[in-house]
């Protein structure tokens, strides 16, 4: 007799796959975070007031200007930077020449930016502190030492909306500084060519070119957390949700 063989019936099942776990999750050490720059937030504390002098000076004229009643003490300097670039001066206002303001209502649409960054990460920015092998977070105690000197973070979705307005209101700093150097450029030097050499470097290429350097510093330093910040994200779908939701 031909005997067959018996299997069994029941086999074990197979190993389960672990389901991958997701990038973002609501634990604030595990989410994605902004970590302001100390010097980004330095230059912004100094210049944003600077901004707002010089446009309160731009869109009260005439009466800001020198010979008028709002002119002294507050916009005084203005009266020597008038007569080194035009363009703040007589001849451009006598001229309605529109580029003056123009760049002004521009810079105020920037500083508004600037502005709502620094608040964020005022009132959400949350201080950095060693936790035993990794790194913890505590309540921070707020002020201008700890704005300015401590390490923080913002977190989630308001850290990556802050960071996007400052990065972009950084982008418009640098183009329109460049525009208006290049105005000049085009212009042959209209409003500025009738200075000497070292009253030029250090009455408006300095002061003017501080405008291109610190922000062109602020988008590559901003731009560099975007992108890394892409490079480890998942992708996203039509609708708004990634494909690891």
């Amino acid at each position: 007799m031909v005997s067959t063989r018996h299997h069994p019936t029941d086999f074990p099942p197979p190993p389960k796959t672990p389901s991958p776990s997701p990038v973002h999750t609501n634990n604030n050490n595990n989410k994605w975070v902004h970590t302001p720059s100390t010097a980004i937030t330095l230059w912004l504390v100094l210049s944003v007031p600077l901004v707002l002098w010089d446009a309160a000076y731009v869109l009260l004229r005439p009466h800001s200007m020198p010979g008028h009643s709002l002119h002294s003490p507050l916009w005084t300097p203005y009266a020597l930077y008038g007569t080194i670039d035009y363009i703040y001066g007589w001849p451009a206002f006598n001229a309605r020449n529109g580029f003056t303001a123009a760049q002004t209502v521009l810079n105020l649409v920037e500083s508004a930016g600037y502005v709502y960054y620094l608040a964020v990460v005022y009132c959400h920015g949350t201080s950095l502190t060693a936790n035993g092998r990794g790194g913890g977070q505590r309540r921070p105690r707020k002020g201008v030492r700890w704005f300015l000197q401590e390490t923080k973070v913002v977190a989630g979705r308001r850290g990556a909306g802050a960071l996007l307005v400052a990065y972009s209101a950084s982008v418009m700093t640098v183009g329109k500084t460049v525009l208006y150097w290049l105005n000049e450029v085009f212009s042959g030097f209209e409003n500025i060519g009738h200075n000497d050499l070292w009253t030029l470097v250090f009455f408006w290429i300095i002061p003017n070119g501080l405008w291109i350097v610190f922000p062109g510093y602020n988008v590559y330093l901003l731009g560099a957390e975007i992108v890394a910040a892409l490079e480890d994200s998942a992708p996203r779908q039509r609708g708004g949700r990634s494909k690891s939701s």
